[in-house]
């Protein structure tokens, strides 16, 4: 897949402030067949598959099993919050949900009764697609929301810095080796051959906790443009671990130098940043860093020359006050944004 850039387009990136609530119920149901690997969704597996209503899987799993799944199940708004996304579900045109089916149709197969009746905009039918898709919601992605906000924020903060330091180019290129910035192109590697030119809308890039692999798009190149692609994390390793109660309980477990440093890191610093902030030389920084990452409680990536420091989830954890929701990064002008 090839996403066109002109220079307003560069202008015109940004990064969601969060998952959404739509692609991560969809990625719920992708996760069923295309399971992923152990150590990253083994223990989403154990306790959100369980979970799951036989009666919501019946009506999602036709919809979302191959290379293609209707647009109308992610739409815009889901950006505002699952509420706003199940209203605008509910609000999709007759006429788009049958050529939307119609293409389902001709790359899936035959459709059951209750989808051709869906393609007719039937109201009771598209009720049900909304109950199904809140409550599958519910169940599978709910219990795992803030871990995937501490994920979406570790992501994001990397992001950001790249952005001020290096442009919506730079931001672009960060993205190496999920996708390539050969200018005036976005290559992204996915089983199916699609162009896609933003003529000036721009590109929302929305990071997601239950993708896997390879970034999604919206097919109908009318919609505004969304790239939806898969953050790192390691779900094995840090979701069981015990929460401390408290500032006091951290300081006591990891020191109270450390425990400075990691409250210091925020939405991501780097090592001068730190050695600033919490009044040690930067070759103290270091070595408590080093410690910090041994355990697993931040992520430490190189931009150009510096050397940046986000928190892990488990990190958010440790501190029991996970990273504060952030407006999306709008890059209107440039690495001045």
């Amino acid at each position: 897949m090839r996403i066109y850039f002109t220079a307003e387009d560069l202008g015109r990136v940004r990064v969601a402030a969060a998952p959404d609530p739509m692609w991560e119920t969809v990625f719920s149901v992708f996760r069923l067949d295309r399971p992923g690997p152990a150590a990253t969704f083994g223990r989403w597996r154990r306790r959100a598959v369980p979970a799951m209503r036989p009666a919501d899987l019946e009506m999602l799993r036709p919809l979302v099993n191959g290379a293609y799944y209707p647009d109308f199940l992610t739409p815009a708004e889901g950006g505002l919050g699952l509420p706003h996304a199940i209203e605008a579900l509910l609000r999709t045109p007759t006429a788009r949900l049958r050529a939307e089916m119609e293409q389902l149709a001709r790359l899936g197969g035959p459709l059951p009764s209750w989808m051709r009746r869906l393609a007719d905009g039937d109201g009771e039918v598209l009720g049900r697609l909304a109950g199904a898709m809140r409550s599958q919601f519910a169940v599978a992605v709910a219990p795992f929301w803030a871990e995937a906000r501490a994920h979406v924020d570790a992501d994001r903060a990397r992001r950001a810095r790249v952005l001020l330091e290096h442009g919506g180019e730079g931001l672009l290129k960060s993205f190496r080796p999920m996708m390539r910035w050969e200018p005036p192109a976005l290559v992204v590697d996915v089983p199916s051959t699609q162009s896609i030119h933003l003529n000036g809308r721009g590109l929302l890039l929305v990071p997601s906790y239950l993708s896997w692999k390879t970034p999604d798009t919206l097919r109908d190149p009318t919609l505004t443009p969304v790239l939806v692609y898969p953050v790192e994390h390691d779900l094995a390793r840090h979701l069981d671990a015990a929460r401390p109660s408290g500032p006091g309980t951290l300081a006591a477990l990891i020191g109270p130098t450390r425990a400075d440093v990691l409250e210091a890191i925020g939405d991501g610093r780097t090592t001068s940043e730190l050695a600033r902030r919490v009044g040690v030389s930067a070759a103290s920084i270091s070595q408590h860093t080093a410690v910090l990452r041994d355990a697993r409680l931040i992520r430490t990536t190189r931009i150009g020359k510096a050397v940046l420091h986000t928190i892990t989830p488990l990190g958010a954890a440790m501190l029991d006050d996970p990273p504060r929701r952030r407006a999306p990064i709008d890059v209107d002008a440039g690495p001045a944004a």
